[in-house]
């Protein structure tokens, strides 16, 4: 880096989350590929079953094959660095390449919370409103809804990430696993109120959306109150996105703690756990609470598994 006027040109970061995690390198290695692996085995399994199979081509789960392609983007931009830096003597990262990681990370965190508005929304045209599903859920709308989670958040994160990177930093040193907007911007030594408008900006853009989610399910929950048809369909088809929506609130939630009110008082270990946990649980658990919850994709992937088992029989 260069200095100027008690400023620094960074050029480079280094992560120091890893300084405990040195000593076990070759258990957190091996553990870190196992969860990375299963990760890219049960999105992918779904997405294919989806995929693959026309009966699969409703709303919802297109809509859900889109929450797995957001796990699996998010994972990607975390995974692979990580497991490079407990190979190596020296954990650093890029300007260029740290403000692509923070990008790619939250922006699939965030696109999973609109995603499940998205997916809360229709299921409440569905439940609520079934006669008028298909005149409401076209495929023109459908379309819409598909890409409106990533053009809203690449959009919101662009602009966040074009703003980090004219500020003029004072040091390079990030105490984390991967990089994250928020501790660039604290390195900062120029005003970062461009950055903490952004930031205002993209918590009321969350909040509408979870104020989407939680109108809609009330809607669900006062509708299904009256109708048993209706309350076995929403334990059917509702029930996951329920478990999926409280994995991501849970995981967000103790990022968000950690980022706001993380302590330096706390161990380096639980630190870690609390920085990297919405990159572990919510990428693994809602592939496997839609594949065990949701009947036509249990159906689906059995039937899948049991042809593949056949063919290698004969073959």
């Amino acid at each position: 880096m260069t200095f100027s006027d008690n400023a620094s040109t960074v050029t480079w970061f280094t992560l120091s989350g890893f300084d405990e995690m040195m000593g076990q390198r070759a258990t957190f290695f091996s553990l870190t590929l196992l969860c990375y692996c299963a990760i890219i085995l049960v999105n992918v399994a779904l997405i294919l079953t989806i995929v693959l199979d026309e009966n699969l081509h409703e709303p919802m789960y297109i809509f859900l094959c889109n929450l797995c392609i957001s796990g699996l983007f998010g994972t990607t931009g975390f995974y692979p660095k990580f497991l490079l830096d407990l190979l190596s003597d020296l954990q650093v990262i890029s300007y260029a390449g740290c403000l692509t990681q923070s990008f790619v990370i939250y922006c699939s965190a965030c696109a999973d919370v609109v995603i499940l508005a998205v997916m809360a929304y229709d299921r409440y045209v569905a439940i609520c409103r079934p006669l008028e599903y298909h005149s409401v859920m076209t495929k023109q709308k459908v379309t819409v809804l598909i890409y409106y989670p990533w053009l809203s958040i690449f959009c919101l994160f662009s602009v966040a990430i074009v703003i980090t990177s004219k500020l003029r930093l004072c040091g390079s040193h990030i105490e984390k696993l991967y990089c994250a907007n928020w501790l660039i911007v604290k390195l900062s030594c120029s005003s970062i109120t461009a950055n903490n408008i952004i930031g205002y900006i993209g918590i009321l853009f969350y909040v509408v959306h979870i104020l989407l989610i939680i109108c809609s399910y009330a809607y669900l929950i006062r509708s299904c109150l009256k109708s048993i048809e209706k309350r076995g369909k929403f334990m059917q088809t509702c029930m996951p996105h329920l478990l999926s929506l409280l994995n991501v609130a849970v995981a967000l939630l103790f990022e968000l703690m950690y980022s706001r009110f993380g302590s330096s008082d706390l161990s380096q270990s639980f630190q870690n756990f609390m920085a990297v946990q919405f990159l572990i649980f919510p990428p693994i658990l809602n592939p496997l609470i839609y594949g065990l919850q949701l009947t036509q994709i249990r159906i689906r992937m059995l039937s899948f598994c049991i042809k593949s088992g056949k063919n290698n029989i004969l073959k």
